[in-house]
């Protein structure tokens, strides 16, 4: 049972988040509501006439289609779209400015952004996205999380991606133990309210067993001794034992598995080149790796990330240059091209295959078989056949084959894909503690913010740029010099005659702004603290005042934000 009498409605302007654990049917609710399959029961009604825009996770499209007709294939003949040329100006802001190329010669990354258009491109009234951030770079994510942001689109969409969620969504739904729970507000709002769900249920059970254990007195009397008792006595019992069964225990994966030790000399790199045809991977990189470097990488699709930490572990030659690799470095490699197994072997058959017991440090030893346990497989998932697998559980098997062979250096290209939020928390936790060495490429904005020290910037034809901060800090850097180059720009854009005036004093009109912005400011600071109050009182508020104090906060928030970033540009004006 992956959900069982589940009951809800999306109006306009909701934008509904959906969490749950891997396997919990997540998928398979969106593709019932899309109308891509059928429930065992009840009812999906839509409004007459609604557009609904449906992105699944592993899109398809028509053999032989080009990149424009691909995207206008669900186009009704009577479209509402107007411009034609709007089509074009959408796949070129998502980067595919070859509409005549034949989408069999697209990326994955670019496939990914070509279904995105096509779920768009009729101004649907609701969008149903299946983990709409996955294969794509992060230019790419911000620029969806700016489009829904704006839009009035309602939304229902699954997705494990933190900010995206926080940014995008005002409802948070749980598919947990056959039941949905929802919640008005982002994502941190909804794990307040899980927390207290799951508080209140744990009491609620410790009730229900108490009471349970009384009647059960009364049902193990002598028949004679309960003849002329009620009958629904009898009926509450059989429902209180029924109630007492539910399990609200959680199993996590556990990520344990130990590394071997690491010397100081790990690697460096002298003047890489690495090209393919005209398109320049590589060109005269260098760089020292330490001990104990955590490092990110970013780029957009197709820049080369993929194929540098193939180079580094020599699964990809280059064409000049050194690298210099220590004795003592023992790669573990997770590849987003996911576990090379024989499809048709048993999970355990392939985990014995690589090692009949596995190290866990301090002299612990397990069998596979615990140790594919710790990573949720029962020993019945531990007899199923590989090519029975989901996406979730070809994940973790996948990073269970990399962690039992002990690398001190883990090398990881896009892990979060297929993983539920709960176990990538797991997994920076894990890596956080990590004693060895860490580069990891993806585009989970908060998985690159909690892992790495440092950035590789991968900008093309060549240039890598070693930032030194995490990925917000990166995209703070990056809006910083946007800003300069527009302000530059400004001046020169009007060619009036201008009295010269130094460019440190502030003008008289700037003068009255900014003393406008200190009461703004303060203002929009006590609606803030007044809003954080009521979330925190609140415990069973109107909904519709909730919704509605929860947009107003993020209003705020944005709100705040530009006016003290204007009062510091004007406050550095003497």
């Amino acid at each position: 049972m992956l959900f069982a009498d589940i009951t809800f409605g999306v109006d306009e302007g909701d934008k509904i988040g959906v969490v749950a654990r891997n396997g919990t049917g997540k998928t398979t609710m969106l593709r019932i509501i899309a109308g891509d399959e059928s429930a065992d029961s009840g009812t999906v009604v839509c409004r007459n006439g609604l557009r609904i825009g449906y992105l699944p996770q592993e899109p398809q499209f028509a053999s032989g289609a080009t990149v424009r007709s691909a995207a206008m294939e669900d186009l009704p003949q009577t479209s509402h779209l107007d411009d034609p040329e709007a089509i074009m100006r959408l796949l070129a802001s998502l980067g595919l400015e070859e509409p005549s190329k034949p989408v069999e010669k697209l990326s994955g990354g670019q496939r990914k952004k070509l279904a995105i258009a096509r779920a768009v491109i009729a101004d649907p009234e609701l969008l149903i996205l299946d983990e709409p951030t996955n294969h794509l770079d992060i230019a790419t994510i911000e620029w969806l999380e700016n489009y829904l942001k704006r839009s009035r689109v309602a939304i229902l969409m699954v997705t494990h991606d933190r900010y995206f969620l926080d940014r995008v969504c005002n409802k948070i739904m749980e598919l947990d133990r056959t039941h949905a729970y929802m919640v008005d507000g982002n994502y941190d709002m909804y794990l307040r309210r899980r927390a207290e769900r799951i508080e209140a249920m744990s009491a609620e059970l410790a009730k229900v067993k108490n009471t349970l254990r009384r009647e059960q007195d009364w049902m193990s009397r002598q028949p004679q001794a309960r003849a002329g008792k009620a009958k629904f006595r009898i009926d509450n019992f059989y429902e209180l034992k029924a109630r007492s069964r539910v399990n609200l225990s959680e199993q996590n994966v556990r990520l344990d598995a130990a590394s071997s030790r690491i010397g100081s000399k790990i690697f460096e790199a002298e003047g890489v080149c690495k090209r393919f045809g005209d398109k320049v991977i590589l060109d005269d990189f260098t760089y020292t790796f330490a001990r104990g470097e955590k490092i990110g990488i970013v780029g957009v699709n197709g820049v080369g990330k993929s194929t540098f930490i193939k180079m580094l572990q020599g699964l990809e030659p280059f064409d000049s240059g050194k690298w210099d690799i220590g004795e003592t470095v023992r790669f573990g490699y997770y590849s987003q091209d996911g576990i090379s197994f024989d499809e048709h072997k048993k999970v355990i058959d392939a985990v014995t295959e690589i090692a009949e017991d596995i190290f866990l440090g301090e002299g612990m030893r397990i069998a596979p078989m615990q140790y594919l346990q710790r990573f949720l497989f029962s020993p019945a998932d531990q007899q199923k056949y590989i090519h029975t697998l989901s996406g979730g559980e070809r994940c973790r098997l996948h990073l269970a084959t990399v962690l039992m062979r002990q690398p001190n250096f883990l090398i990881l290209d896009e892990p979060t894909n297929d993983l539920d939020i709960i176990t990538l928390g797991i997994l920076e936790e894990y890596l956080a503690d990590f004693k060895g060495c860490v580069m990891v490429v993806s585009h989970d904005r908060f998985f690159l913010d909690n892992i790495a020290d440092h950035l590789f910037v991968m900008e093309g034809n060549g240039v890598i740029k070693d930032f030194p901060g995490s990925y917000s800090d990166y995209r703070a850097f990056v809006q910083s010099l946007e800003k300069e180059k527009t302000a530059a720009k400004s001046p020169a854009a009007d060619s009036r005659p201008r009295r010269e005036r130094p460019d440190n004093k502030m003008t008289f009109k700037e003068k009255r702004e900014f003393e406008a912005l200190e009461g703004e400011i303060e203002a929009l600071s006590e609606e803030k603290n007044a809003l954080e109050a009521f979330f925190s009182a609140a415990v069973s508020p109107d909904p519709q005042e909730f919704a509605d104090k929860s947009r107003r906060y993020e209003e705020v928030k944005d709100l705040l934000d530009e006016k003290e970033l204007r009062w510091l540009e004007l406050s550095e004006k003497s």
